[in-house]
């Protein structure tokens, strides 16, 4: 078959049908495929065939392929034996840089963020040797998975015919452009690469860029200088190596990105209204208190020390016994008269003294017989005294009632937003694998089944390692428990949780031999992940996985 004649519909390879055409350029196409066997969607680069690097593009294909990072945009296939030449990769859906800055440029934090990940997946490409060098914001997409993702590392170089005596430092200045571009929303680079606005050049600098601080307000310091050190603004020593650009990255805030695809600068929000001080202090130390209104002045003739307490709890996190009355203090009451009673005679004290003391004495007695009557009755009415409960039981429940913790968050059954099929190949063999559909597992119909196909040993004849589906939930979650229907028998099964897809980031629950019913894989304590795994790592019976309905229990958020 020829690439002249390649249209939608056409097959690869017995198993990647292509259906929509992408983009032309240089002499190759990109496609969107389904992967028949696996039931995914992948992205499949053919060529024309007057194309010069196909070779050279298929060897840097099996080069990246062997990346591990999961930011860097894996590569499943690649072959040019046949008539058709053609790379296989991963299909990722989000929103690239270019299209997020058409709205607006990002807030310092998030672009320091979105770069941060970036320049650790391009340090990891060249630890393994390979190089990008054509870095655009169109590679780098936001994915609808909440991941970032790199687009064409070794392979975008071949099909551009792009090369470089120094790789590290050419991926740098392409770092550097990007995060220049997510600050201001103009780009510095060529303007082939972009359809944003180019940047300002600096007065007298032969083309050279102005420093971002210069063209978006409330950049930091330190980001513009590590922009103006990646694109050789000004006379600071250069980045030069993509870890190193990782490191200077690190050291500088960064804001959290969101689980979801889109980072334009958000709509601002109203100005809280001030607080008073004294307010703002309460509701630190003490937050069962209304935190929007200044406490009131002490009425005179009432304790003043409970404000007090309150006013102290910025230094403090717990309340402190109130300070001797200073400067500026009410100061305590002097009992029940409103002003301070007059200066009595010098010698009145000596004179009443004799006359008050039978009385006090009468009445002190009086208020002890009072207490003793009254702590008795409490006591008595605490212990369930004349109730009829037993043994006291009742004052027992109250008490308990008091000191019950609040209820923890019950677990439900989690909604499933999707499954795809997932495998561990040996030796990065592109082996195919499942012959049905992943979402038969959460389709909730029971004669549906997920199956592979059939190999010729339990160890997937050599070409896989594992094989099995990934859940995604809608949220992430505390995953406790998961229910797998197995309706083969024998084999092993495992069982992962993750926030990331890669399996080598999830953490294994467990694993148990298939017995032709349901499997309990109970992850004590609950393991928090959004993704979670069940494959096969040894196959059943008769060399063929199956899976029926999976469910996942756990508390959401």
């Amino acid at each position: 078959m020829s690439t002249s004649v390649i249209e939608p519909g056409t097959r690869l390879a017995g198993r990647y049908r292509l259906e929509e055409r992408i983009s032309d350029s240089g002499g190759s196409s990109l496609w969107k495929a389904i992967d028949e066997i696996l039931a995914r969607a992948v992205a499949v680069r053919t060529f024309d065939p007057e194309f010069p690097r196909v070779g050279e593009v298929v060897t840097s294909a099996r080069a990246a392929s062997r990346l591990t990072d999961p930011r860097l945009t894996q590569v499943f296939d690649a072959d040019d034996s046949g008539e058709s030449a053609y790379v296989v990769s991963e299909w990722v859906a989000g929103e690239t840089l270019e299209q997020m800055l058409a709205k607006a440029p990002l807030e310092p934090g998030r672009a320091a963020t979105l770069l941060y990940e970036a320049a650790e997946a391009i340090a990891a490409a060249h630890a393994a040797g390979l190089a990008h060098l054509c870095l655009s914001p169109r590679d780098l997409v936001w994915t609808t998975g909440g991941t970032v993702k790199l687009l064409g590392v070794a392979t975008d170089a071949v099909l551009g015919d792009r090369y470089s005596d120094d790789p590290a430092a050419e991926d740098v200045r392409g770092l550097g452009r990007m995060l220049y571009a997510a600050l201001t929303a103009h780009w510095p680079g060529d303007e082939a690469a972009s359809d944003l606005p180019a940047a300002p050049a600096a007065p007298d600098a032969d083309g050279v860029p102005q420093a971002p601080r210069q063209v978006q307000a409330g950049i930091s310091h330190a980001i513009d200088a590590i922009v103006c050190r990646c694109l050789g603004i000004g006379t600071a020593e250069p980045l030069t190596e993509p870890a190193e650009l990782a490191k200077a990255l690190r050291g500088v805030p960064r804001t959290p990105l969101p689980l979801f695809a889109g980072l334009g600068t958000p709509s601002p929000r109203p100005a809280a209204p001030k607080r008073p001080a004294t307010a703002s202090t309460a509701a630190t130390t003490q937050p069962h208190q209304p935190p929007a209104q200044e406490p009131p002045r002490p009425a005179q003739g009432r304790d003043a020390r409970g404000p007090g307490r309150r006013a102290r709890g910025a230094h403090a996190q717990h309340a402190q016994p109130a300070p001797p009355a200073q400067s500026g203090q009410v100061p305590p009451p002097r009992g029940r008269y409103d002003t301070p009673p007059p200066a009595p005679p010098a010698n009145a004290a000596t004179i009443a003294a004799p006359a008050r003391k039978p009385a006090n004495r009468a009445l002190l007695g009086v208020a002890a017989a009072a207490l003793t009557v009254i702590v008795g009755l409490g006591a008595w009415a605490l212990s369930g005294g004349g109730s009829g409960d037993d043994n006291g039981t009742k004052g027992q429940k109250t008490d308990q009632g008091q000191k019950s913790t609040p209820p923890r968050p019950a677990t439900v059954k989690l909604k499933i937003q999707d499954a795809s099929a997932t495998q561990k190949p040996a030796d990065q063999h592109p082996d195919g694998t499942s012959r049905k559909n992943p979402s038969a597992v959460i389709d909730g119909d029971s004669g549906t089944v997920w199956e592979t196909q059939t190999y010729a040993d339990g160890q997937f004849g050599n070409f896989l390692k594992a094989l099995g589906v990934t859940l995604t939930m809608s949220t992430p979650a505390k995953v406790s428990t998961i229910r797998v229907n197995c309706p083969a028998s024998g084999g092993t099964l495992q069982v992962k949780i993750g926030t990331s897809r890669a399996p080598g980031a999830m953490k294994t629950v467990g694993e148990q031999s298939c017995n032709g019913g349901e499997l309990t894989f109970a992850a004590n304590p609950a393991v928090q992940g959004q993704y979670v795994l069940v494959w096969f790592t040894r196959l059943p019976d008769g060399f063929k996985g199956k899976l029926n309905e999976i469910s996942v229990v756990g508390t959401a958020g």
